[in-house]
This record gives structure tokens, sequence and C-alpha cells, in this order.
């Protein structure tokens, strides 16, 4: 008899202005994504009564590792970080295509850059007693959006979020931050005719009415209403040439057009 691994569980803790510190844990054993305030994870353990075995960072900024350090020193707990960052902690370096065991399931290292230079995202191949797949990827993909572009290039962006597009329909997209509201105002702006955007917008606005997060999202519901992983469309470019946009040549060309209008639009 094959023994199966204890159910995964995965919460989002609001942390700071805006973040989420993703909590996975199996009952007794936990790991944390991006833990920007080490007290916030400290109370969520406590209150669970979890051990914590280990962190996942997913790039270098801030607001994302700023509890790693005091969170290691309080458990001796691992940290897995970006190879290509330079981090506030010591870490087990990680690459793109590394695997990594963890809470009984084999996840992967996705290398994404765009919003850093070195920016990675973790995700999971299903087991064979849960078919559940779970995308952390900080700050590259948003609840219908995308990060800003602080040191990768429009190219990079685009071939990341390409491949995060490329995920199963299913996949659970578990971002960084609640910008949920705010990303589907603007992609309303991109496209207004798009027919799943009411719904999807107006099932966030109930879940913060309640306090709940948005989050996560699933790439099915991303490819549906996010504006950046639909640049290819018809609809999105006509609304990138009714804002008077120069001529634009390429795929990067109408992705960087996109993000530049996002980083203006109010």
């Amino acid at each position: 008899m094959v023994a199966c691994a204890p159910a995964l569980r995965v919460e989002p803790l609001p942390a700071l202005a805006d973040n989420y510190i993703w909590l996975l844990h199996d009952g007794a054993r936990a790991w944390v994504v991006d833990p920007g305030d080490a007290a916030v994870v400290q109370q969520a353990l406590s209150e669970r009564g979890l051990a914590l075995e280990g962190i996942l960072i997913t790039h270098h900024h801030g607001d994302h590792t700023g509890g790693a350090a005091a969170l290691q020193a309080a458990s001796g707990c691992r940290v897995v970080g970006p190879r290509r960052e330079r981090l506030p902690v010591e870490t087990e370096p990680v690459d793109d295509g590394d695997a990594l065991e963890l809470l009984g399931r084999r996840w992967r290292v996705l290398a994404v850059p765009g919003h850093t230079a070195g920016h990675v995202a973790y995700v999971n191949e299903p087991a064979a007693d849960d078919a559940r797949r779970w995308l952390f990827c900080g700050d590259t993909l948003f609840a219908a959006g995308c990060g800003r572009l602080f040191e990768g290039t429009p190219a990079q962006m685009l071939a990341s979020l390409d491949r995060l597009a490329a995920l199963p329909h299913d996949t659970q997209v578990c971002c960084a931050h609640e910008y949920t509201l705010a990303n589907l105002r603007f992609a309303a702006a991109v496209e207004p005719d798009n027919p799943h955007l009411a719904a999807v917008r107006a099932e966030a606005e109930a879940r913060r009415a309640r306090g709940e997060p948005t989050l996560p999202s699933t790439m099915a519901r991303e490819r549906a209403v996010n504006p950046f992983l639909r640049t290819r469309e018809p609809s999105v470019r006509a609304a990138l040439r009714k804002q008077g946009l120069a001529p634009l040549l390429t795929d990067v060309d109408h992705f960087a057009a996109l993000r530049r209008w996002k980083d203006s639009w109010r």
C-alpha cells in the first residue's frame, strides 16, 4: 500500500498594507511564502499549533523578505530563495528547473524575471491522492494584472507570463498582493466588452465586502480576464490603438504599451 501525504492546506495571511503571506501546512508542519512580517506568521503558527519547517522566497523586495531572518532565528527553519537575487537572509539557493520536496509533495522552481531580475515562482506537481496544483508567483502575476517592471524588460516579463499562462487551467494562482479590484477596473477599461469581467468583478467585490481575500485565482480565470495575458487578443490591441500609441509591431511592443498604460492609469 502506498502511503498518502497528509492533506495540504493553503491559507493567505494578510500582512502589511496589502500583502499576503501564504501559509502551507499539513496540520503539523508548515511552510510560508514571502514572509514580509514575522509577527503575522508567528501568530498564525501559534493559533494553529504548527511548527515552521521552511520559508520560500520569490524575490528580494522587503515586503516579501522582511520577516525571514526573525523566523529563521526563532525556529531554525530552512529558507529557500532565488539564486540570482541578493537576499537579506542565508538561503538554500534555487534556480529554474530545480525541484524541492516539501510537505510530502514535489515542487518545481520556475524562473520568471521581469518584476525583478531573478524572480522565481514555485508550483507543485499534483500527487496521486491530491490533484490540486498551487502556484506561488510573488509579484509576477496578479489577479487581473502583473507586476511593474522594476529590473526586467518587457520581453522578459511577457515570456514569464506566457510561461505561467501555459500551466493547467485549474492551477490555483496565489499572488502576493490584494490588488484585484483595482486591476479589474483597469481590465474593464481595456476590454469593456469582455463577457467574463462583470461576474469576476462582482464576486471579488462581494468577497472584499465580507472582509475575505479575493485569492487564490485560477489560471482559467486569468486567461479570461487578465489583459496582460491577453495582449495578443484583437480587443486588447484595438484598445491600445485607441490610446493613440505609436505603431506597435511585435508582441513585446503591445505588452510594453499596455504596461505603460497601466503605470499611468488612475
